[in-house]
């Protein structure tokens, strides 16, 4: 008989977390696509669209790690290395680049934390 999966706490606090918060970036990208041409001088208009895609993406990925599949994290690490290129070629220093790649060290971190309940070697 095969054991049932079970998900860290922090993980699944994670994940809704990115969840929600990928959600409610993804429409302020798209209201600052309508208003890129106003307010962000120094920002293409192609920005704001592509990043609201990404976070778009990232919602689907972490609902695919919710259901243990492995392909979601693979997706954090696409999105995350786009918007890590997207912020160095809209002039972001390297300092701030980086700082974006925290939400996927956390999600990195929080897969491998637990025991038994480890999501990293749960996923499918």
């Amino acid at each position: 008989m095969s054991e049932e999966k079970q998900r860290h706490g922090c993980l699944s606090a994670w994940l809704v977390l990115l969840m929600v918060c990928n959600s409610l970036v993804a429409i302020a990208y798209l209201i600052a696509t309508a208003e890129a041409g106003q307010h962000f001088l120094n920002v293409p208009r192609w920005t704001p669209p592509v990043l609201a895609a990404g976070a778009i993406v990232n919602v689907i990925c972490a609902y695919a790690l919710w259901h243990w599949k492995k392909w979601g994290f693979y997706g954090f690490i696409a999105t995350a290395a786009l918007a890590f290129v997207i912020n160095l070629k809209i002039g972001a220093g390297i300092f701030q680049a980086l700082l974006g790649l925290a939400g996927l060290a956390i999600l990195i971190g929080v897969l491998n934390i637990g025991e038994e309940h480890k999501g990293w070697t749960q996923l499918e």
